[in-house]
């Protein structure tokens, strides 16, 4: 439990960074702003279409009686549309880092400098970390996908479809934002996905204590976009923690990771 509170207090940290440093927050946002816009229209598109699309779905049930042809498929629009926003949420972070990378990179490398040390850089042209980053967003996407069809399917089951599954569905979404907002600075610390995969399961209540209250927060209109350049300052400080040396005090808080960097 202590873990899960330390988590979240590097979301309370990097959002107190972007007060104290307010251009950032500025520069932060306009990569938010852009993409907020784009999946706006896209949920509303889908909210508009999503009767029409079950129903293209479910033709079987054309000759059915009153209730029940109204109560399947309003479950299953309702559905539809959950799964939208459960991939907006997931995917709202991914896309903004990329549209934003140079945005991102700058914040998290100011927030290197003002807490003093190492400032490390990827050494790799722009093109080459862009390339990195839609890669590891497009596997980190797959298996987003994998998690929400499975829980779909699994939220027809009674009772357990509308009490856990939702629970394992906002752990899902705060593990794998996580991941997404750490990658700015331990990309920039010569870590691959994979490697970063490993130690963000190390700490997986420490991640989770980060990334599903922010997940749960990009849920409310308008709150991902002014959330985002204080989850990028969060996560690069939760990225330093991680990756620090080991510490002469065993009690220090959050311990430090046993994995090496890979500069390779």
């Amino acid at each position: 439990m202590r873990d899960l509170g330390a988590g979240f207090s590097y979301l309370i940290k990097g959002q107190r960074w972007v007060a104290r440093h307010g251009r950032w927050f500025g520069f932060g946002l306009i990569p938010g702003l852009i993409t907020l816009v784009v999946y706006a229209g896209a949920l509303i598109g889908l909210g508009y279409g999503a009767d029409d699309l079950v129903a293209w779905a479910t033709p079987f049930a054309d000759d059915w009686s009153s209730p029940w042809l109204g109560l399947l498929r309003t479950t299953l629009t309702v559905l539809v549309f959950a799964l939208g926003l459960f991939l907006a949420v997931i995917t709202f972070t991914a896309v903004t880092l990329l549209v934003g990378q140079p945005f991102y990179e700058s914040l998290s490398e100011e927030v290197d400098r003002t807490e003093g040390g190492e400032v490390p850089e990827s050494g790799l042209p722009h093109w080459r970390e862009l390339w990195i980053s839609a890669r590891d967003s497009i596997r980190i996407l797959v298996r987003v996908t994998l998690y929400a069809v499975l829980l779909f399917a699994l939220g027809f089951i009674p009772v357990v479809g509308q009490t856990v599954v939702p629970v394992i569905g906002f752990c899902v979404t705060g593990y794998f934002l996580a991941e997404e907002l750490t990658a700015v600075a331990l990309q920039r610390r010569g870590m691959v996905l994979a490697d970063r995969l490993v130690l963000l399961r190390g700490r997986r209540m420490l991640i989770l204590g980060f990334g599903v209250p922010l997940g749960l927060a990009f849920l409310v209109p308008f709150v991902a976009v002014f959330l985002m350049p204080g989850a990028v300052a969060g996560a690069t400080l939760l990225a330093r923690d991680l990756v620090a040396p080991p510490a002469d005090d065993e009690d220090a808080s959050p311990s430090p990771s046993p994995y090496s960097v890979n500069t390779d």
